[in-house]
């Protein structure tokens, strides 16, 4: 299936994305230049720790590029709704346009969205059916790229050996200690962040309950359905093999509701 990008016009959102991709962007360059490669090229660490950073950082972002330009879901002008399932449609009061049941129209968008679980201005997009697994890719991926972050800065003052081989001249040797400082302030609030957002989100899946249908005090008849939650899981991440529910470079097949579902996925 071929990957398609959406893009939503919000100069807020834009500005939220790009705080975000700054973080990412400062924790990916001067994390490296001062901790990661100079250890290393001295012999301190070893290249496992390099290369599982580096892999930590490019599953962020492409979680993050994923997130915020996949469709979350948008339904057409015009949808095509089989006679079996019109009982499970509804009629939009504020687009005027059918929609399925649990789908809910995003102001800031202006459009529709299946099963949307609420708009994020982090990534500028809405959390809807078809990239809820991308917002859930990118909450865990950023908590281990802020935890890893956390660590490297804890070690370079209390466990790392001292550098012998530093330029005193270079910037980030000359204010290194102001640039761990921010590194870790910066990895202290996204770890928070998104291990609060991540718990929300993972609980909401088993639950089957979306953010808006918590805030609305939605029918009990959702809210007291009981899934498995390899189930649960396989559902929202399009696929029943546990591997791919963490790589974000693919696309999302929605499982068939008619599939049995094997305990050895």
């Amino acid at each position: 299936m071929k990957l398609r990008l959406h893009c939503v016009v919000d100069p807020m959102g834009w500005l939220c994305i790009s705080v975000v991709f700054g973080i990412w962007l400062y924790n990916s360059f001067f994390v490296p230049k001062l901790v990661l490669l100079p250890h290393y090229n001295e012999g301190h660490i070893p290249w496992a720790i390099v290369v599982c950073y580096y892999i930590a950082s490019a599953l962020c972002f492409s979680a993050l590029f994923r997130a915020s330009t996949a469709d979350p879901g948008r339904l057409p002008t015009d949808p095509h709704i089989p006679h079996s399932e019109r009982e499970h449609w509804e009629l939009c009061n504020k687009c005027n346009l059918m929609r399925p049941k649990r789908s809910h129209h995003c102001s800031r968008c202006g459009h529709c969205v299946r099963r949307m679980d609420h708009h994020c201005p982090w990534i500028n997009n809405c959390v809807g059916e078809d990239n809820h697994w991308l917002f859930l890719q990118l909450c865990f991926y950023a908590q281990v790229l802020s935890l890893f972050t956390l660590v490297l800065d804890f070690c370079q003052y209390y466990y790392f050996q001292p550098l012998t081989q530093l330029d005193q001249e270079k910037f980030t040797t000359r204010h290194e200690l102001a640039l761990v400082r921010v590194s870790a302030f910066m990895g202290v609030v996204m770890f928070g962040g998104m291990t609060s957002l991540f718990y929300t989100q993972l609980t909401g899946i088993l639950s089957d309950v979306t953010t808006i249908e918590k805030m609305s005090l939605f029918s009990n008849d959702v809210l007291n359905s009981k899934k498995n939650w390899q189930r649960a899981l396989a559902e929202v991440c399009g696929t029943r093999w546990k591997l791919l529910w963490l790589l974000p470079l693919r696309a999302r097949q929605p499982l068939q509701s008619g599939h049995l579902y094997h305990s050895h996925v």
